[in-house]
């Protein structure tokens, strides 16, 4: 009969137990004189080794002994047992330990996201990662802003674009709200991912050359939008009001898929003759 509360220390130590039994200990070039065994799998003394920690300490946790594992030694344990991302991050959350975000952060489109950027028209999407690179966009996302296709990659960044592009920065009607709240998901993001130097170069530049930027980063305001609403002042077909979503994929988490959406009549109207152009 199951609990209704999961008991953490118990389903720590049948992970594990269940992980290490699964291995075969000829796919890790263990020596061979270790295959005369009465149980599948690893040994204890074997995960404990390749974990580097005492067999003492796998015992332990194994019999649920209420021990909590730092986040060092449930990486080691990861690595050891040949964990996948998912039972990675499984195994981080019954220690309740926060891992370290050792992926590089995603600079191109995943392929399947990439075609659903563009299945979404007519609705304008575009694609990012954490630190706000565009990464992919389709048509109309390019009338509603900008051709990205004519930036250096370098630029095709939108908080980039919101701070140093000419006709961007004049763009939004409550322009000091959207930057404001792209810093803090700018600051939450830098938090998250202290290894990033893409990122850590990209705020120092911003830093340097933007005084409100660097006003409001000293805030230390903290948000991430999950939705929201913005109004544009489009140079072709004057005021556009949207609401947005922003979709994080599970099998991609470090890419973020941006919606828009006509928030009344009049901006959908807009909308449909500038794409229409």
């Amino acid at each position: 009969m199951m609990s209704h509360t999961v008991d953490t220390t118990q389903e720590l130590a049948a992970f594990l137990r269940t992980r290490r039994e699964r291995l075969d200990p000829r796919d890790l070039g263990l020596p061979s004189r270790r295959q005369a065994r009465r149980t599948p799998g690893l040994r204890r003394e074997e995960v404990a080794e390749l974990a580097g920690v005492s067999v003492d300490y796998i015992v332990r946790l194994e019999q649920g002994r209420g021990l909590r594992p730092s986040a060092d030694v449930v990486e080691a344990l990861a690595r050891a047992l040949r964990l996948a991302p998912v039972e990675r991050a499984y195994l981080f959350n019954l220690a309740q330990q926060r891992p370290r975000n050792t992926d590089k952060p995603a600079t191109t489109a995943a392929p399947s996201l990439a075609r659903l950027v563009a299945d979404l028209s007519p609705l304008p999407t575009m694609l990012m990662n954490h630190r706000y690179d565009i990464l992919a966009w389709n048509h109309e996302m390019t009338r509603l802003l900008l051709d990205f296709d004519t930036l250096p990659p370098a630029q095709r960044n939108s908080m980039w674009l919101c701070l140093m592009h000419p006709e961007i920065r004049e763009f939004y009607v409550d322009r000091e709200r959207v930057v404001r709240e792209g810093i803090a998901h700018l600051r939450a993001a830098w938090a998250a991912h202290p290894e990033d130097r893409a990122l850590t170069d990209l705020i120092a530049e911003f830093m340097t050359h933007d005084e409100e930027f660097a006003r409001l980063w000293a805030e230390r305001d903290i948000k991430v939008n999950g939705r929201g609403h913005k109004v544009m002042r489009h140079p072709g077909v004057g005021v556009i009001a949207v609401h947005f979503e922003v979709l994080t994929p599970l099998q991609d988490p470090d890419q973020r898929l941006v919606i828009f959406r006509a928030a009344d009549d009049e901006s959908q109207s807009a909308l449909d003759r500038l794409c229409a152009r």
